[in-house]
């Protein structure tokens, strides 16, 4: 169950030519597939593209019209081994995930197909997660691309752009017999706008023609004397053939004005944010005319000498914008003039910071101070440097300390949650133990107020993480990794790697029944039904299966018994690899089942039960350990209602959602006994009612009589 359906917006996709395409920039990937004839489309979910494997699930219908074969990879490296079927055959194929973290696990598939060549075309769309929404680490696509001599494109982000930049890339990879990378950042993948369709076409040549007529070329396999061979091709015969293309088709784009001495060189996706910066400095319109030159990278590997040159060669200077390091596009350019022996001065990361996203302030920035050094005629009079000198400094004032910060958290109600709560409870027990985590939700574990976790290495790469720290210690180890971790990469290089080394540490595997940190999508292990895929595949069984003796299965909400499990593990005589499988479904996928279907019983009148939890604010101690133990987002403060007593007390919220694990908190931790549970009756029967007034009486009865003994006891 995907965090979104695309149900009825891949109804667009039937659209054909001359009709216009109306949408976000991920349905007009989808859209461009489609019209480029592709044979077979894989990958692996992971923002920014996450989207793109939830449309294609979700137009599997058109796909099968088209004979397109779709699959949901079980990891990058197993999308990006799909191209291997156009290495031998005319079949078109794509692949996509998240960057650079994707490509990273794809790279030995990717090396070897960029070595041995294809004859179809490929096209590896990437999501470029680089900058302040980012959740990896800042690496960027550009390195992958040069040391394994493909072509990397960047269009600007519009839909006529990224998807022309989609149909092209597949010629510029026939053309080349080459694999071609797309980037997409985040703003590209949600943008929305136009572009005039073309009709879907099928493949010429099926998958089923190279399945019956199997062709075999050794010279195309990696493998001593060919891929030395393939080395020379790529310098000699590929790289030519890719730059002539890129000359035909001109992909790289001279706009805005054509004459001055200065001019911006910039790579496709940063487009939009360099005219912004330029409207915001009075010397372009939101429509990109300007009558400064900019010469737009769509293709920013390889370089284009002859476009460089001609660029460069009436001007005294260019702003080459190019976000992340190192600059290898600046080096790039800076070597073609030397070599043509162009006086033009290159300036770049000079004046913009090293590292970083480039946002509208940053490049506003940097485009001022380039014209005022270069040439300060072109800017209106209150940007000259005279005027920015007279211009007043205004102290700008921190806001935190008023703003208190708010790490990234769990969802309310979030299974995982507890988990940490009972290993923090353990280490008050038994000392404090090395945490080896692993990507996912569960990795929030590091923050406030939890603080558990030492290192991370990689997407199912937890217990690998901790495979060095191997002693006679009296303690142990705990690695955590999630389900969808386990089935990427987890069950091999995790608990297959603790298997056959021994080792005699902890895991604690969270199953929430789906890769919930890419957008909720199905596992092998997910109870739901999948109609396309073969899920119900517990993962106890496949642990059992690669030799793991000491395993426990855990409901995460029990709390009391995830703590004497966790205990059990850490202190247990017995030798060897020890698993626990924590298991809850995902709170926001079974929200968003749930609250439609509850919400549409309501309103039918049928009788519905949801539980609530709550604070007594008379037996609260307004110590806050509940808060400091769970860290959940509806459990809040409020004003002490007793005007003797000074500290706030707990209060929850209306955003709970009845998981109860405050009160499991409070109960396994020994806390006060201040959580109580509230079941909120809809559409009531009549024996609700009949109970409700009993209950109400009974309540009424014994107010009254201590309202009585009280004002014995004052009188007294």
């Amino acid at each position: 169950m995907a965090e979104r359906s695309f149900s009825n917006e891949v109804k667009k996709l039937r659209v054909g030519s001359g009709e216009t395409f109306h949408g976000e920039g991920i349905l007009a990937v989808t859209k461009a597939l489609l019209q480029s004839g592709v044979s077979y489309v894989g990958g692996y979910q992971g923002a920014p593209i996450s989207h793109l494997m939830d449309v294609l699930a979700d137009a599997q219908d058109i796909l099968e019209e088209l004979d397109i074969h779709f699959e949901a990879s079980a990891s990058e490296a197993s999308a990006a081994a799909m191209l291997a079927a156009s290495v031998n055959y005319p079949l078109r194929g794509a692949v996509t995930w998240k960057s650079t973290v994707g490509t990273n696990v794809a790279s030995d598939a990717l090396a070897s197909v960029a070595s041995s060549g294809v004859k179809g075309g490929c096209l590896v769309i990437v999501g470029e997660d680089y900058g302040e929404g980012s959740s990896i680490m800042q690496e960027r696509t550009h390195p992958f691309a040069m040391k394994s001599q493909m072509w990397l494109l960047d269009p600007r982000p519009n839909l006529e752009s990224i998807t022309e930049m989609v149909e092209r890339g597949f010629e510029l990879s026939e053309a080349s017999n080459t694999p071609v990378m797309l980037e997409l950042r985040i703003r590209a993948c949600h943008v929305h706008g136009s572009f005039v369709a073309k009709d879907n076409i099928q493949p010429t040549f099926k998958l089923r023609d190279a399945m019956e007529n199997p062709e075999r070329d050794c010279s195309r396999v990696v493998l001593p004397p060919s891929n030395f061979v393939h080395e020379v091709e790529k310098i000699e015969q590929r790289w030519p053939a890719a730059i002539e293309y890129l000359k035909q088709a001109q992909l790289n784009e001279m706009l805005g004005g054509s004459g001055g001495r200065v001019g911006f060189i910039v790579q496709g996706g940063l487009y939009n944010t360099l005219i912004r910066a330029l409207e915001l400095l009075g010397l372009s319109n939101s429509f990109g005319d300007t009558p400064l030159p900019i010469y737009c990278l769509n293709v920013t590997y390889p370089m284009i000498d002859d476009e460089v040159i001609e660029f460069c060669q009436d001007k005294e200077a260019v702003l080459m914008i190019e976000e992340g390091q190192p600059e290898y596009i600046e080096q790039a350019i800076n070597t073609i003039l030397k070599n043509a022996d162009l006086p033009c001065k290159v300036v770049g990361k000079s004046i913009f910071p090293r590292a970083g996203e480039y946002t509208g302030k940053v490049l506003q920035d940097g485009v001022k101070a380039f014209l005022q050094e270069n040439d300060p005629n072109r800017l209106p009079a209150k940007h000259s440097k005279s005027a920015s000198l007279k211009k007043a400094t205004i102290p700008v004032k921190t806001v935190s300390p008023t703003v208190p910060a708010r790490p990234s958290g769990f969802c309310t109600g979030c299974p995982e949650r507890p988990v940490f709560s009972a290993m923090k409870l353990v280490q008050k027990e038994i000392g404090k133990f090395h945490v080896s985590c692993d990507i996912g939700c569960h990795l929030f574990s590091i923050l406030p107020p939890f603080d558990i976790g030492n290192t991370t290495m990689g997407y199912g790469l937890g217990w690998a993480g901790s495979s060095a720290l191997q002693a006679d210690s009296r303690q142990r180890t705990v690695s955590v990794m999630g389900d969808g971790g386990f089935w990427h990469n987890g069950l091999t290089s995790g608990v297959g790697n603790a298997v056959f080394n021994r080792n005699d540490n902890v895991l604690v595997i969270v199953d929430n029944g789906y890769s919930a940190a890419t957008g909720g999508q199905d596992l092998l292990s997910s109870t739901a039904t999948n109609a396309r895929r073969n899920t119900n595949n517990p993962i106890a069984r496949a642990v059992k299966g690669l030799g793991v003796k000491w395993l426990k299965e855990v409901n995460t909400y029990d709390i009391s018994r995830m703590k004497r499990v966790l205990t059990d593990a850490m202190t247990t005589k017995v030798k060897g690899p020890k698993v626990i499988v924590a298991q809850s479904e995902c709170m926001l996928n079974r929200q968003r089942r749930e609250k439609p279907l509850r919400r549409k019983a309501i309103q039918a009148g049928q009788r519905v039960v949801r539980s609530r939890f709550g604070v007594d604010e008379d037996t609260c101690t307004g110590d806050h350990a509940c808060i400091r133990l769970s860290g959940c987002p509806s459990l809040t403060l409020k004003d002490n209602p007793d005007p003797l007593r000074e500290d706030p007390v707990a209060h929850v919220n209306n955003d709970c959602v009845g998981c109860g694990v405050c009160g499991g908190n409070a109960h396994a931790a020994v806390l006060c006994p201040s959580f109580y549970r509230a079941d909120l009756v809809y559409n009531p029967n009549r024996w609700d009612l009949w109970w409700q007034r009993l209950r109400g009486r009974v309540i009424g009865y014994l107010q009254q009589r201590r309202d009585r003994q009280r004002a014995r006891y004052a009188f007294d």
